[in-house]
């Protein structure tokens, strides 16, 4: 008698990456090399080089964080159909949606998310959505309501004809949604589905511009007296599958958790916390789902592909404590812009104390030596909005630098989980590497400053053109970035998408990541905490914006983030141009000491990844630096200039060192300051 082996749910398919490491390996030894080279030789070379050498070691540090976390590459292989016939009845799942603000998170997006999970490949009977509202909104409270009517035409119809894209607003801008291969019932029932979801949409704009089709009695009594930060809890049921069919349509909770002015109430992980504890008085689902408001389920198949891996471990050594996918973006603009997409970087309780609480938590849970993997299923199991220009962009960044450095600083650091907890070493590396993301700005920014420096003061912080350790630093540069565009290409991704990660990873790492280690600095020093800010999220497309002109291009506000930026592009554009027109001391200077061509090339480099700034400097509106932004900066950058400037004088007059006569003419010096002043203020 033969006996029926249980097919396997999913496999572990490590990936072959050989040349990846010797290249990566490559790479660290030069970067080694460089850094004791400049130890050997420290005491021959003056304070760039010193700067320079602390830099490296820091980007050398930070690479063998890099190398580690990438070292050992698998994807896992899922297989749903073999997890339905080991596993005829499917385990309940709770889905939690959180929402903070109805205006920086339209309530449409929320909308949409809420009916793609109702419309899930998942028993009806066997799911329960909660929708938490931080903003305590009858219009989001509204929206929901009007959308459970919409959802009991929605979630047959997809099921009914396997649709895969189950986000109205996605699936009905589609272009091919709708093809002449069809039957003549589904055109019918498509149209009218169309013809209801516009409908639904064009109630909840309206609510959304006043025009309230309610009043705050019966059901939205509770809203009636409500303050956004002081309010008892609200709780409703907007639907309940009461017969518990599989084919129907889920439960559906709309809560808005208690808030009072003198206690806090920890952001998003708090907002979990009370759905964790409200579904387990009412659904107690052994599993349970997170996803933002604007974060959609694009493959209705993913619950499956997760189940496949947390069901589907053999022992107990290898049972996953949760699944992650990627975050990946739907319409993205061509060569991704603004460098949102991550393809190439790979992000329960919620625990308080960070404003990335995700992350914490599962640095927690990896503490106490459960394991966790990644899913990333063909189509993405998930599609969310994207930020749109600089200020949604920065500030998203910002967020992220702060709690990440916020848990480093913590008693819940990699550090002391590895050595208290159950947290791998490997696994302390890469939480390390993650979290580095802030305190790396401060080397970025020198870094940036560098070559302005020495061509100011006719210093030199890199190696000249004739010593071997030159080619050290040129190979480096260029094997780096010939090894990360080598990256993208594999990803699929172009050329451009590749330069605009690496403008974006230094401008982000100098004006966010910067701003988000201050904000850390001050809360540890007792002077301010961090307050967590919600991106702006839109659900207008890019599609149209790919044929405008201004598509792609940096967008400003008043916002104190751009300050530095601004400095840094300005700071290199008057050191290139005072050494090129021999105003200072860069290209005229005589000696071994002054610059060489690999300053200028850093300088040029520089200029060429604050390329936005630049185009900014000249542009109005959005697309444009604010005044006060370029006065600060202007501001900011002269002081940079001109005090390097006669600082280098004063030492060489010290030394008794022939100085340049168009340097000491009163008249030069005089112009000197009104080129600096002009080009640093536009």
């Amino acid at each position: 008698m033969a006996i029926s082996v249980p097919l396997a749910v999913y496999e572990r398919v490590t990936r072959k990456n050989t040349i990846p490491r010797a290249v990566e390996l490559t790479i660290l030894f030069l970067l080694l090399s460089l850094v004791a080279y400049r130890l050997i030789s420290l005491q021959d070379h003056g304070f760039t080089w010193f700067l320079a050498f602390v830099c490296e070691s820091w980007f050398a540090f930070t690479w063998v964080l890099s190398v580690s976390t990438k070292w050992t590459q698998a994807d896992y292989k899922t297989y749903p159909e073999h997890l339905l016939q080991g596993k005829p009845e499917l385990p309940a799942v709770d889905m939690f949606v959180t929402t903070a603000d109805p205006v920086l998170e339209p309530p449409i997006l929320t909308v949409n998310t809420v009916l793609s999970l109702l419309a899930v490949d998942y028993p009806a009977n066997k799911l329960a959505c909660y929708v938490s509202d931080d903003g305590g909104s009858p219009l989001t409270f509204y929206s929901l309501m009007e959308a459970s009517k919409f959802a009991k035409l929605w979630v047959p119809f997809c099921k009914k004809y396997c649709i895969e894209v189950r986000a109205p607003f996605r699936y009905f801008s589609s272009e091919s949604a709708l093809s002449r291969d069809v039957s003549l019932e589904f055109q019918q029932e498509w149209k009218k589905m169309k013809d209801e979801y516009e409908e639904l949409s064009r109630k909840i704009e309206d609510a959304a511009n006043g025009l309230m089709p309610f009043e705050l009695t019966g059901e939205f009594a509770d809203f009636s007296s409500i303050q956004r930060k002081n309010h008892a809890t609200i709780i409703k049921v907007i639907w309940e599958n009461k017969e518990g069919v599989a084919n129907e349509v889920p439960h559906l909770i709309y809560i808005s958790r208690e808030k009072r002015p003198k206690y806090p109430h920890h952001f998003k992980a708090g907002a979990m916390n009370v759905l964790t504890r409200v579904s387990g008085v009412m659904s107690n689902a052994p599993f349970m789902l997170n996803v933002d408001c604007d974060m959609y389920i694009n493959n209705p198949k993913i619950f499956l592909h997760a189940m496949c891996l947390l069901l589907g471990a053999k022992n107990k050594d290898t049972d996953f404590a949760y699944v992650q996918s990627p975050q990946c973006f739907y319409d993205g603009l061509k060569d991704d812009p603004f460098g949102n997409q991550l393809v190439v970087l790979f992000e329960v309780g919620w625990i308080y104390g960070s404003t990335t609480e995700d992350v914490l938590t599962g640095l927690t849970i990896h503490g106490r030596g459960w394991k966790s993997a990644y899913c990333s299923p063909n189509p993405p199991a998930f599609l969310g909005c994207a930020p749109s220009g600089g200020p949604a962009t920065m500030t998203q960044q910002k967020r992220w630098a702060t709690g990440l450095l916020e848990i480093l600083f913590s008693r819940r650091s990699p550090f002391f989980l590895a050595l208290q907890g159950k947290l791998q070493f490997r696994q302390c590396l890469a939480y390390l590497w993650l979290m580095l993301w802030g305190l790396r700005s401060i080397p970025e920014l020198c870094y940036a400053i560098l070559p302005a420096y020495c061509i100011i003061t006719s210093s030199h912080f890199l190696p000249k053109v004739g010593e071997a350790a030159f080619f050290i630093a040129a190979v480096v540069f260029i094997t780096y970035n010939l090894y990360t565009l080598s990256e993208y290409l594999r990803a699929g991704l172009s050329v451009r998408a590749w330069w605009n990660n690496q403008r974006m990873w230094r401008i982000n790492a100098t004006t966010a990541w910067l701003i988000g280690t201050f904000s850390v600095v001050l809360k540890i020093l007792g002077i301010s905490d961090t307050v967590f800010e919600v991106t702006p999220k839109e659900q207008s497309t890019n599609e149209d914006d790919d044929h405008n002109a201004n598509a792609g291009r940096l967008t400003f506000d008043r916002s104190p983030i751009f300050i530095t930026g601004t400095t840094i592009l300005l700071v290199n554009l008057t050191a290139l141009a005072v050494g090129l027109l021999g105003l200072g001391f860069g290209l005229v200077a005589r000696g071994e000491d002054g610059p060489g061509i690999g300053e200028v090339i850093c300088s040029v480099w520089v200029v060429l990844l604050y390329w936005a700034f630049f185009r900014g400097l000249f542009r109005k509106g959005k697309y444009g630096i604010p005044s006060s932004t370029l006065y600060k900066a202007g501001a900011l950058a002269a002081l940079f200039s001109t005090g390097l400037s006669y600082q280098r004088q004063k030492m060489q007059i010290e030394d008794g060192k022939e100085i340049p006569s168009i340097i000491l003419s009163g008249q030069n010096v005089h112009y000197y300051h009104l080129f600096s002043c002009s080009i640093l203020t536009c």
